[in-house]
């Protein structure tokens, strides 16, 4: 370990590039890679009709094909009219080809094929010295579809070893005065920074979408984990009620009987401790949900009897509402009565946010067994500026529903405006107890 630290920055850069070299082009090059098909959610493809869809997304596969049928013709066209080898030099002509062909399947192999037939080619071809026409054709489609098919170091190493075989070609080869070594090279070196500015391109399109699909999920739990909290806030003030009655009816319940027996008075003590200590315990718990800059509210949490007054406040901005209550109303337990006047809260918040200029109903049921809910607006008429915090209201009020073992729908109108359902139920029991009666 100290010795590869004492190594200097150039001795380690050559390592990583060896080693990058080895990692690309000699690792696993019989690996059996078939070219997958195009996805149909392309720019491109996903406009075309469902027909033409279906098999536009095999047109890499087909253009591969055509180049290498194209480069068969020219072989056999060449091999018929300049050269004397006959058998030999009619299967150099298929040879570009299938190699071309054996990027679909395996590519890193296809690269190392077509750099050991390029001497062949160059004997027995045409007599163009190093890179025959076919041969420079398809040597060129099989750096194209290596290079799309990989990483762009592997594109800059293919490229060096292409420039190297050509030199080497020419060195030991006859003079050719129209050497396709520099055409090659000239031709390789664009089509190969093309490729990876296209695949580096398209690489940083999937990192952008997958961050933010990270992103939306995660922005998406903390909304959920902030209403949670602030439902936890709200509800402290009710539960701490509860708890503090309990606690101080333990402690009274003794002197309404006269001469209790001793182990009736040890019960409501042992009752009165277990609410203040958990009374304790549920402030400790608000500590540690409360925000900092967290202020708890100097009135009681609101209830349905103060629905009017939330319905005054809203009128006065503008919106127009509708108040409907059916059923015998009678009094809930604190908690649901909290969680029906925050949802026709959030609900017509929803309204004056998304829906400027339209008409709001709101209809509160008594009904056996529980309390229902509904508020509906109709559509905008007025002009909807764009909401950053869209969608948070209805997260909350589906906490609230299912906090209490609710049902809740919420979707668009037909008319175009938007409709919030929600049923909360309260067992008779519970009912009774909500109002102040013994169950």
């Amino acid at each position: 370990m100290t010795d590869t630290k004492t190594r200097s920055p150039e001795f380690r850069l050559a390592a990583g590039a060896i080693g990058g070299l080895r990692q690309d082009l000699f690792h696993n090059v019989f690996d059996y890679r078939p070219l997958e098909p195009l996805g149909t959610g392309g720019p491109v493809i996903r406009r075309l009709p469902k027909a033409i869809r279906e098999r536009a997304v095999w047109t890499p596969h087909a253009v591969v094909g055509a180049v290498a049928l194209i480069s068969l013709l020219v072989g056999v066209f060449e091999t018929n009219t300049y050269s004397p080898f006959g058998i030999a030099t009619a299967i150099t002509a298929f040879l570009p080809a299938a190699t071309l062909l054996m990027t679909l399947v395996r590519p890193v192999l296809a690269f190392w094929v077509s750099i050991a037939s390029a001497p062949v080619m160059a004997v027995v071809g045409s007599g163009n010295w190093p890179w025959s026409p076919n041969a420079f054709a398809c040597h060129l489609g099989v750096l194209i579809v290596v290079a799309a098919r990989t990483r762009p170091r592997t594109a800059a190493w293919m490229w060096v070893i292409t420039l190297f075989t050509g030199s080497f070609m020419e060195t030991i080869g006859p003079w050719n005065p129209s050497s396709t070594n520099g055409g090659m090279a000239f031709t390789s070196a664009l089509a190969l920074l093309v490729v990876t500015v296209v695949q580096t391109r398209l690489e940083a399109q999937r990192e952008v979408t997958v961050q933010r699909t990270v992103t939306a999920v995660e922005r998406d739990r903390r909304t959920l984990l902030e209403e949670r909290t602030t439902i936890a806030r709200e509800l402290h003030d009710v539960v701490a009620h509860h708890m503090s009655v309990v606690a101080i009816q333990a402690e009274a319940a003794p002197y309404r009987v006269e001469n209790p027996p001793p182990e009736l008075e040890q019960a409501f003590v042992t009752i009165r401790e277990n609410a203040v200590a958990a009374l304790t315990e549920l402030r400790r718990v608000l500590g540690v949900v409360r925000a900092e800059d967290y202020e708890a509210p100097d009135a009681p949490q609101p209830t349905l009897a103060e629905i009017d007054r939330l319905l005054d406040n809203v009128r006065e901005t503008g919106l127009e509402t509708e108040k409907t209550v059916t059923g015998a109303v009678r009094e809930l337990p604190q908690g649901v009565e909290l969680s029906a006047y925050r949802i026709v809260q959030e609900a017509l918040s929803n309204t004056l946010r998304h829906a400027p200029g339209a008409a709001a109903k709101v209809e509160i049921g008594y009904v056996l067994g529980g309390l229902g809910v509904r508020v509906v607006n109709g559509p905008a008429r007025g002009l909807v500026k764009p909401s950053p915090g869209a969608g948070h209201g209805i997260t909350g009020m589906r906490e609230r529903v299912a906090m209490l073992n609710g049902e809740m729908t919420a979707g668009a109108t037909e008319d175009g405006g938007y409709e919030v359902a929600v049923f909360l139920p309260v067992p008779v029991e519970r009912e009774r107890v909500g109002s102040g009666e013994v169950a």
